[in-house]
């Protein structure tokens, strides 16, 4: 058995390696947990006496198998629960995180398993990310980067890499979704802004709105 705070840092350790391939240096995880280095030290200390983790000095830590698999359950029920709240209790996307990452601290398998049963095993949250089975499997699909598109190309918007309330409100406000169709009208050289289209609206969208927004490519 795990803390709440043992399981935020795995998942956080998750999250960040897709990034840091060769390891998660302190500093990134600091950031990430919004705390000192020097707890993260300690906290690197313990997750590594339980063989979670595994720490190099200058290379950064990795998830040990046993904590890959503790992060992915922790993400499992994080996603579901997101999934709940949205399509079972009328929650909007931009309301559910903060909700789930209280109840995904809930040790219940059972419960977990009922749920994944209840919703009919969803793949995908409502953010798009997709959601680990039973036994840990998950298949993130293709996509690429908004950014990455060239004028004239158009992609499905399948996923968000950031999921704060503000950039998915963001989204709301401008009419941006998962699903929709996105063409790219034109593309500044200057700032790798853009001009968008969805169906018969078109908006202007800053380059850092276009490296949160997964598509996947027509």
């Amino acid at each position: 058995m795990f803390s709440l705070s043992e399981e935020n840092y795995l998942k956080a350790i998750f999250h960040l390696e897709t990034s840091y391939k060769s390891g998660v240096s302190t500093n990134a995880l600091a950031e990430e947990m919004q705390t000192k280095a020097s707890s993260v030290t300690d906290m690197i200390k313990r997750l590594s006496d339980k063989d979670l983790v595994n720490y190099k000095k200058y290379q950064g830590v990795k998830l040990s198998e046993a904590g890959k698999k503790a992060a992915i359950e922790v993400i499992r029920k994080h996603r579901l629960w997101e999934v709940f709240l949205v399509e079972k209790l009328g929650f909007n996307w931009d309301e559910v995180h903060e909700v789930a990452e209280q109840l995904e601290h809930i040790k219940s398998e059972k419960l977990t398993n009922e749920l994944d049963k209840f919703l009919e095993y969803p793949k995908k949250d409502p953010h798009g990310d997709p959601i680990p089975d039973a036994n840990g499997k998950f298949t993130v699909g293709d996509r690429i980067l908004l950014s990455a598109l060239r004028k004239g190309e158009s992609g499905i918007c399948v996923g968000v890499k950031d999921s704060s309330v503000e950039f998915l409100q963001y989204l709301d406000k401008n009419g941006i979704s998962l699903g929709k169709e996105i063409r790219v009208l034109e593309k500044e050289d200057f700032d790798q802004s853009m001009l968008i289209k969805m169906e018969k609206n078109e908006i202007r969208i800053s380059h850092q709105i276009s490296t949160n927004l997964f598509i996947k490519t027509l």
